[in-house]
């Protein structure tokens, strides 16, 4: 069995030239999910369930588990010297951590600390996000906005954590495939339990919140009536599955293949997710493990950002799915052709 710092040294060794900054980075993020994998299964006992008596940026209320999650991820990689920032979902403005060793950091770090945090108090899957770029702005001075605003394509690695039945930390880089780690309570370690990951070509599940199905558009609704006639039709082919929380749901994809959609709609045309530490890295994931990731009208990691807490509309999942998805949409050609 081989640990997520084993792996990461083992890929570091492929490259005599690689300075071991980001394998350093990923072990950061590796402890602060640890760390907070610990406060979920204890959150009842430890009274971190409910409100925590404020509202984000996003103008959504702050669960007492969101802080103190958010809180530990910022002050390990404060710690680490491996990141010379940070953009959170909890957190209106960017983080710089300024100061002489982490601003000699290449990479910075943008993420969603708690995913799904309608999930906490239930008990369901709930997870967390994030993304790695490299550095624009002269390395030795605080990082920019610059550093953070750059289109998902130019991202380094991006990943996520799954809270669930097991703690998995999953991640990819452009020079690798996604891999995915298990977490061993009784010795604190991640474990390589799903090497290689790929998003089989078909799937038989979807993902919709269906309260939202008459505030989509037409094109949409046909696609959604084709699921789910294949639904009911007994034949098995598709299911609609909803965790309430991306990061399960997409992990579902990853295993069984599918489709993940949360469109734009009449009043939110933008839809809900955000482009930067939620659509990118699932996007990211996505077409290195073989999927599609669009907004609707094109690939998701070619949208030029103008905010750190940009929203996107997102359709992720199977190729094969995708592909059917795009004959329903006005502007299928882009569409189609996208992903690598």
């Amino acid at each position: 069995m081989i640990t997520l710092d084993e792996f990461t040294i083992q890929q570091l060794r492929l490259y005599p030239q690689a300075t071991g900054e980001l394998s350093g980075l990923l072990r950061g993020i590796g402890l602060a999910a640890k760390m907070v994998s610990k406060l979920v299964n204890q959150a009842a006992i430890a009274d971190v369930i409910g409100e925590y008596g404020m509202t984000n940026v996003q103008g959504e209320s702050v669960q007492k588990l969101d802080a103190l999650a958010n809180t530990t991820f910022i002050n390990v990689l404060r710690n680490s010297i491996y990141c010379a920032g940070i953009v959170s979902e909890e957190n209106e403005e960017m983080i710089v951590f300024d100061d002489p060793k982490n601003n000699n950091s290449k990479y910075v770090v943008l993420m969603d600390p708690l995913d799904g945090s309608g999930n906490i108090d239930t008990s369901m899957p709930i997870g967390t996000i994030f993304s790695i770029f490299r550095r624009v702005s002269p390395l030795g001075g605080p990082c920019t906005i610059d550093d953070f605003l750059q289109k998902g394509d130019q991202q380094f690695a991006a990943g996520y954590v799954l809270y669930g039945s097991s703690t998995l930390f999953v991640y990819g880089t452009k020079r690798h495939s996604v891999n995915g780690f298990t977490l061993d309570n009784s010795v604190g370690e991640f474990y390589l339990s799903h090497p290689g990951m790929k998003i089989p070509a078909e799937g038989k599940c979807y993902t919709f919140d269906y309260r939202y199905y008459h505030c989509v558009d037409d094109h949409l609704r046909r696609f959604l009536d084709s699921c789910n006639a294949s639904r009911q039709g007994g034949d098995g082919r598709m299911s609609c599955r909803n965790a309430g929380c991306l990061v399960a749901d997409m992990h579902r994809i990853f295993l069984h293949g599918g489709i993940f959609l949360y469109p734009g709609r009449k009043e939110k045309p933008k839809g809900k997710l955000r482009l930067m530490y939620e659509c990118n890295p699932m996007a990211f994931l996505a077409e290195i493990g073989g999927g599609v990731a669009t907004d609707g009208q094109k690939r998701i990691m070619d949208i030029v950002p103008g905010d750190i807490h940009q929203r996107c509309p997102a359709f992720i999942g199977s190729r094969q799915i995708m592909d059917s998805l795009a004959g329903y949409l006005p502007v299928s050609s882009s569409v189609t052709n996208t992903g690598k």
